[in-house]
């Protein structure tokens, strides 16, 4: 007899989906590898891909405004380019929900991750979004639970740190 554990990727996709978001938006990023294949393959959802992630700001607020839900998956070197956009959301007191690939951070390599990692929670705090850091497997579910209700229950920003301790440091 086979059994196989699912991974806590596929457990935030499932979560994701009981939650009823429909709308994957994602710039390309090996971390979020899992959610945006799913995402792709899955017929009942639109995944969007975007050439930046503040694009990702536009589809979120707009697909509240048509009456969905969507989340924005992104590394924290994306998170600057949000910012301006950020505003939208905070002045509109619209939901928002991110995923964020950290970097620049536990054991990484490359010098070009850091100013943003070290940045990304306190720039996202500093618009009105509340952080909400995932460190280890365990932390992932419930944290992604409370992100979506946080979100979407209670219409806040919520980005969840998808930390490089869980995720593992890139070779550089």
């Amino acid at each position: 007899m086979s059994t196989t554990t699912k991974t806590w990727q596929a457990e935030v996709y499932e979560l994701l989906r009981k939650h009823e978001v429909e709308i994957f938006g994602y710039v390309p990023d090996a971390g979020h590898k899992y959610l945006i294949n799913t995402s792709i393959a899955d017929p009942e959802v639109h995944a969007v891909s975007l050439t930046t992630e503040e694009e990702g700001i536009g589809l979120c607020t707009g697909a509240h405004l048509g009456g969905k839900r969507a989340v924005l998956l992104m590394q924290s070197s994306g998170v600057g380019n949000t910012i301006n956009l950020l505003s939208l959301v905070k002045l509109g007191h619209f939901p928002f929900l991110t995923l964020v690939t950290m970097r620049g951070n536990f054991g990484e390599g490359n010098p070009w991750q850091f100013p943003m990692g070290q940045a990304t929670q306190a720039v996202l705090e500093a618009m009105g979004v509340i952080c909400l850091p995932a460190w280890t497997e365990e932390d992932v579910i419930p944290v992604v639970e409370a992100a979506l209700t946080m979100s979407f229950k209670s219409g806040n920003a919520v980005a969840v740190l998808l930390t490089q301790r869980l995720l593992g440091a890139k070779e550089f």
